[in-house]
């Protein structure tokens, strides 16, 4: 990985020479630009790596702290409370989110309330504290909080939103390299994964990379049957489940 750090810093030597850029050039690379899920899929790592120069094509003069943040697709989620009543768990409050990433992983070289104040991470959503949440409708402050602390707890416990204060590294103030991972369980689409190079709290760089997550084999075929045709999809599903059910009977009468 070493040859690839040292060709991504030729060619943003290369890039500086030919732009004449005045600001400092960052350019982020992938380890795998498409993950595809099969049978058995238990998850895998991505290694984030790039690098960082000054307009002129030298090496960095100070310090850089690198902040990387891979965002999943996003979906609207409907998240409900349960409430114990008379001894019985039922739904309680809700609320709904227009847009809620499917995974969200922050990885830096420092702890972040170390590297940006509130404010700068609350711009570009640097934190699992600073994520940007849209709910629909009209919502109390405190009752929006609630329920996005809610969600961010539910989602951290199944491996989907995640911090590393300590996961990127940086080579020489001009390498940097940084592993993140991909839990079996998610969702398929693009991810996009942004780089940002900060200097005193201030943001001076910053560049994205894609990631596509697809499902390949049977359960791609099972993925595209059931979104294309989801009547026939469910008939199928329900004939299936019936089929099971007498076939276990039988097998049950006999012994």
């Amino acid at each position: 990985m070493s040859g690839a750090l040292f060709r991504c810093a030729l060619a943003l030597a290369a890039l500086v020479a030919l732009t004449g850029a005045r600001e400092p050039i960052l350019v982020p690379e992938v380890s795998q630009h498409e993950v595809q899920v099969r049978q058995g899929f238990t998850g895998t790592q991505l290694l984030l790596f790039g690098a960082i120069l000054e307009p002129d094509g030298r090496r960095a003069g100070q310090d850089y702290d690198i902040v990387v943040v891979l965002q999943g697709p996003t979906e609207p989620i409907l998240l409900r409370e349960k409430q114990k009543i008379f001894g019985i768990w039922i739904n309680h409050a809700s609320n709904a989110f227009r847009s809620a990433p499917s995974f969200f992983a922050v990885a830096s070289s420092r702890p972040l309330d170390r590297i940006v104040d509130p404010r700068t991470a609350a711009i570009y959503e640097l934190g699992l504290n600073y994520l940007q949440l849209s709910p629909t409708g009209s919502i109390e402050p405190d009752k929006q909080a609630h329920f996005t602390q809610g969600l961010v707890a539910m989602r951290e416990r199944e491996g989907l939103y995640r911090e590393d204060p300590k996961g990127v590294s940086i080579n020489g103030g001009v390498l940097y390299q940084a592993r993140i991972d991909l839990p079996s369980n998610v969702q398929t689409g693009r991810y996009t994964a942004e780089t940002f190079a900060i200097v005193h709290g201030r943001v001076i760089a910053s560049a994205t990379a894609d990631v596509e997550v697809s499902k390949q084999g049977f359960e791609r075929l099972v993925a595209d049957f059931a979104q294309e045709d989801a009547f026939l999809y469910g008939l199928f599903a329900v004939a299936l489940s019936l089929s099971m059910g007498w076939l276990a009977h039988r097998i049950f009468a006999f012994i």
